[in-house]
C-alpha cells in the first residue's frame, strides 16, 4: 500500500448514465456525504471512487436521487487502496467507443420551456435552449463516450456566460453537452427553396423562426430542419394545401402526422385519456395515435381512418414556431415519399425544392438521422409502433439465463428494418430505418450500422439473419460474416422471440404458444407464412396450427392489389360456379368478371408466381376487398386492413355471439395440423352484401369472428397440459380491434398473455427476437461443447 493510502470504494455505474446529468448528481450526493474522491465518464460506463465514512450509504441516496433521464441497470463495487482526495472532483471523459448506454433525445423540459417565453431571461426566443434533463443528445453523437468534442456541438465554442453555466456543478446546465445561447450557439434562418428572396417582413416583426410559423398560418408549405431530419409543414385546416402537399411529396394514400402547440388544440380535434395526454407530454414526445373526434379535418390528412396522429412541440424551436399558431399543422417526413429524410441543408436545397416554398434551416449538424417515435394506449400500456426519436437506441436488458460474454449482430427484416447489438447482457435496438427496397434507406442502414459499430466497440461473434434468402438485410448480414457464423431465424419464431424477451421470459422457461399474425415471412416448407401458432421458447419452435394456406396469384402483385387476394380466396373455398350461381347480383361479381381470370386460374393451378400462403395480412386483404374498401392497388404496407379496422361500427361489436362471421377450425387434409378455415365466413359476408348490410357492420364481424378463431385455436392448443402462456407479435397485432379481442379473449381462458410495449410488434422489432434466438443457440452450442470436453477429459 502506497504511504498515506487508505480504504476506498470504486464504482462502475452502467445504464443511462451519460449526457443526463448524472455526473453532478453524484458529485452533489458525495458532498452531502462529506464523501471525497472523483466521477468520470469511461468507455464502460461511469466510473466513481470514493472515500469517507459514509461510502455505505451512497448508492441508495444515489439512486434516490437520480435526473429524470437517468436510469442504472447495473453496479460493480470493489475496495481500492489509494491516497484519499481532500475534495470530490469531476474528472475528465476517459477511453474512446462506449459500452455504457447512448442517451436517446429528449424533448425540452418545463424550466428550459420557461426561459424560452420569458423575455428577461437571456435566452429567451432562442431554439436550441436545452440543460442536461432534455436536448439532442442520440443525434448529435459522432463517437463516444458523449462529451461535446465528440458531438455536433464541438464547432461553437461557449460564450464565458454559457462556459460558467457548463462549469458550475450546481447548475442545471452543468456539463450540459449542447449548451448555447444567442451569442455562441447554432441559429436559425429562413431561405427561399428555389429563385427569389424572402420578405420576413411579410409574415413577423420578431425573427425567423416566427416568421416561419407566420408563412404556416398563411397558407404555405415549410421544410422545418429538427432533431433527427427535417419535415414538411403546412395548415393541416387547408384542404387545398394538404392536397398540395401530399401530390408533390408523392404520399398517395398514407396518413400524415400533426403537431399542435398544446393539448388545448389537440382536444378540438381528438379525444385522449390522461394517459394518452402523459404520453404526448412525456420527454419521449412521440406521435400518438388517438381516436378523431370534434371539428374535422380535411380527409386528405388521413384518408378513410378514424385515428389521428399527433404530437406535441419536443423542441424549443417547434415550441417558438407554433406559438401564435392555433391550429394543427401537418408534420411529416421531409423527403419524398419512400426515401430516408433529409438531415442536411444541402440535401434539402437538392430535394425539397418543388415539394416546400421555403425552408427553416440552422447549422448545428444532425449526425444521425431518426425519424419520430410512434405509439398508442392499448389495454392500458403504451405500445410502439414505431420506436425513434425518444426511445432508440434505449438498450433492454436481456432475460436471465442469457449469457453476458456474448456479442450478437441482427440485421432485420426487409420492411421497417431496424438492427440489433447485442453487448454486455443488453439488446440495443436501433432506430427505425424503413423499407430497405429503396436504395437510400439500404445506405442509410450501412451507414448506421458503421456507426453504432464504432460507438459500442461492437465486434459480434456471430450474425442473424432472417431466413427469406433474398431479403436484403440477409444478404448484408452475409456479406460482412467475414467468416463468423451467420444463423438463420424463421420470421416468425423470431416475432415471438422479440415478445418473450421484451417480456422479460427467461432462457430456461417453459415453451409458449406463440401467435405471430402479419403479412408474410418464409415458411420452412417453402410456403409464405403469416397465420402462425408455434409451441415454442427461444431455442426452437414447431408449428401447432396456421390460418388456411390459400395461392397468392401473382406473388408480390397480391400484396399491392388486394382483389387478387378476394379472388383467390373465394375461388379456393366455393369456386367460379357456387360464386355464379348465388351471387351474380353483386357488384363485386361483376368487377371479379372483369379481371383476367383464366390468367390467373392458370397460375394458380400450375404454382406459376403463385405461392400457398396462410398470412393473416391477406385475409383481412381479402375481406376489404369484398366490403369494397380497397380493391386496385395498396398505397402503402397495411392500408387494405387499416380502413377495414376503421370502418368498424362500434355498436355492432356488441351484436350477439351468433352474428360474428363462423370460422372454423378442421385439420389441414382431414388429418394434418389444424386450420383456422374462412369458407363459410366468405358465405356470410357475401350474404349481407345481398342484405345490403352496411360495411361498418361487415368489417365488425369479421374482427369479431377472426378473433374468437384465434382464441379457440389457442384453447385447442394449450388443452391437456399444454402451455399456459402465450405471446401475441406480428404487424397484425397492431390492429388495436383484434388485439384487444384476443387479448381479451385468451386472458377468459385464465392464460397468461404476453405482447409488446417496449418494441414493436411488426417487422421494427424483429431484430431483437433474431438476437435473441441466435444468443439461445450459441449458449446451448458452447455448453456442448464444454459438456463434451468434460466427458473426453
Amino acid at each position: 500500500m502506497e504511504s498515506g493510502a487508505v480504504t476506498g470504494e470504486r464504482l462502475l455505474v452502467r445504464g443511462q448514465v451519460q449526457g443526463v446529468g448524472f455526473r453532478p448528481t453524484v458529485w452533489r450526493v458525495a458532498r452531502e456525504l462529506e464523501l471525497t474522491g472523483d466521477v468520470r465518464n469511461t468507455s464502460s460506463g461511469v466510473e466513481i471512487r470514493l472515500w469517507g465514512e459514509a461510502v455505505s450509504r451512497f448508492e441508495s441516496e444515489l439512486r434516490a436521487a437520480l435526473p429524470a433521464l437517468a436510469r442504472i441497470d447495473a453496479i460493480e463495487r470493489v475496495a481500492i487502496d489509494a491516497v484519499r482526495p481532500e475534495s470530490f472532483v469531476i474528472g475528465a471523459s476517459e477511453g474512446d467507443g462506449m459500452r455504457g448506454a447512448v442517451t436517446p433525445d429528449a424533448a425540452i423540459c418545463s424550466a428550459c420551456l420557461e426561459e424560452v417565453r420569458d423575455p428577461f431571461e437571456r435566452r429567451y426566443r432562442y431554439p436550441f435552449t436545452n440543460c442536461t434533463e432534455c436536448g439532442p443528445r442520440f443525434s448529435i453523437i459522432e463517437t463516444g463516450p458523449y462529451d461535446r468534442a465528440r458531438t455536433t456541438m464541438r464547432g461553437f465554442a461557449m460564450c464565458p456566460e454559457c462556459g460558467e453555466q457548463y462549469s458550475d456543478p450546481t447548475d442545471r446546465r452543468f456539463h450540459a453537452q449542447p449548451i448555447a445561447c444567442h451569442v455562441c450557439g447554432p441559429r436559425a434562418w429562413i431561405e427561399r427553396l428555389g429563385p427569389g428572396t424572402v420578405n420576413h417582413e411579410a409574415f413577423s416583426m420578431m425573427d425567423d423562426v416566427d416568421a416561419a410559423g407566420g408563412m404556416l398560418m398563411n397558407g404555405h408549405i415549410v421544410a422545418i430542419k429538427g432533431l433527427g431530419g427535417f419535415h414538411l409543414a403546412c395548415d393541416a385546416t387547408r384542404a387545398e394545401v394538404v392536397a398540395d402537399l401530399r401530390m408533390r411529396k408523392r404520399r398517395r394514400g398514407k396518413a400524415f402526422a400533426l403537431m399542435a402547440r398544446d393539448l388545448d388544440v389537440i382536444c378540438r380535434y381528438a379525444e385522449f385519456s390522461e394517459q394518452e395526454a402523459e404520453l404526448l407530454a412525456s420527454p419521449e414526445a412521440p406521435i400518438v395515435l388517438l381516436r378523431a373526434s370534434g371539428e374535422p379535418l380535411p380527409e386528405a390528412v388521413a384518408p378513410g381512418l378514424d385515428r389521428i396522429g399527433f404530437m406535441l412541440p419536443h423542441t424549443p424551436l417547434h415550441h417558438l414556431l407554433l406559438r401564435r399558431m392555433k391550429r394543427p399543422v401537418v408534420m411529416t417526413s421531409g423527403n419524398l415519399s419512400g426515401r430516408p429524410q433529409c438531415t442536411t441543408n444541402e440535401q434539402a436545397r437538392a430535394e425539397l425544392e418543388g415539394i416546400a416554398e421555403f425552408a427553416l434551416m440552422h447549422d448545428r449538424h444532425i449526425a444521425n438521422r431518426i425519424d419520430d417515435s410512434v405509439a398508442r394506449v392499448d389495454l392500458g400500456r403504451v405500445r410502439l409502433l414505431r420506436r425513434a426519436r425518444g426511445y432508440a437506441p434505449r438498450a433492454i436488458d436481456l432475460p436471465t439465463g442469457f449469457p453476458r460474454d456474448i456479442s450478437i449482430l441482427a440485421m432485420g427484416a426487409e420492411l421497417k428494418n431496424s438492427f440489433c447489438l447485442v453487448r454486455d447482457g443488453e439488446a440495443v435496438l436501433s432506430q427505425h430505418m424503413g423499407d430497405l427496397e429503396d436504395a437510400a434507406t439500404e445506405d442509410d442502414v450501412r451507414r448506421n450500422l458503421d456507426l453504432y459499430t464504432q460507438l459500442y466497440d461492437h465486434q459480434p461473434a456471430a450474425i442473424a439473419v432472417d431466413a427469406h434468402p433474398e431479403y436484403l438485410s440477409t444478404k448484408h448480414g452475409r456479406e460482412i460474416a467475414d467468416g463468423r457464423p451467420v444463423i438463420a431465424v424463421q420470421h416468425h419464431h423470431a416475432h415471438i422471440a422479440a415478445c418473450l424477451a421484451e417480456n422479460g421470459r427467461s432462457l430456461d422457461a417453459a415453451p409458449v404458444l406463440g401467435i405471430a399474425l402479419d403479412g408474410l415471412g418464409l415458411g420452412d416448407d417453402g410456403t409464405i407464412w403469416g397465420g402462425e401458432f408455434l409451441i415454442c421458447d427461444y431455442r426452437g419452435y414447431r408449428r401447432a396450427g396456421m390460418l388456411k394456406p390459400v395461392a397468392l396469384p401473382g406473388g408480390t402483385a397480391a400484396i399491392r392489389e388486394p382483389w387478387r387476394n378476394a379472388y383467390a380466396h373465394l375461388m379456393a373455398q366455393m369456386g367460379w360456379a357456387e360464386f355464379a350461381m348465388n351471387f351474380a347480383d353483386l357488384p363485386l361479381f361483376a368487377r371479379l368478371s372483369a379481371m383476367p381470370r383464366s390468367t390467373i386460374d392458370a397460375m394458380i393451378a400450375s404454382g406459376t408466381n403463385s405461392p400457398l400462403s396462410s398470412s393473416c395480412g391477406r385475409l383481412f386483404d381479402a375481406a376489404a376487398a369484398i366490403c369494397g374498401l380497397a380493391w386496385d392497388r395498396q398505397e402503402y404496407e397495411g392500408q387494405a386492413a387499416m380502413l377495414l379496422e376503421a370502418a368498424i361500427d362500434p355498436a355492432a361489436l356488441n351484436e350477439p355471439d351468433d352474428l360474428a362471421y363462423p370460422f372454423s377450425i378442421p385439420l389441414l387434409g382431414g388429418r394434418g395440423l389444424p386450420y383456422v378455415e374462412p369458407l363459410a365466413v366468405w358465405r356470410a359476408m357475401l350474404g349481407d352484401l345481398l342484405l345490403n348490410t352496411p360495411v361498418g357492420v361487415m368489417s365488425a364481424r369479421f374482427h369479431r369472428g377472426l378473433a374468437r378463431s384465434v382464441v379457440a385455436m389457442a384453447q385447442r392448443l394449450t388443452a391437456d397440459d399444454g402451455p399456459d402462456t402465450v405471446a401475441l407479435s406480428g404487424g397484425c397485432f397492431q390492429n388495436a380491434t383484434l388485439f384487444r379481442l384476443v387479448h381479451e379473449g385468451l386472458e377468459q381462458l385464465g392464460l397468461n398473455v404476453l405482447s409488446h410495449s417496449r418494441v414493436p410488434a411488426n417487422d421494427g422489432g424483429l431484430a431483437l427476437g433474431q438476437a435473441a434466438v441466435a444468443m439461445a443457440h450459441l449458449h446451448e452450442a458452447t455448453a456442448e461443447t464444454e459438456n463434451g470436453r468434460e466427458v473426453c477429459a
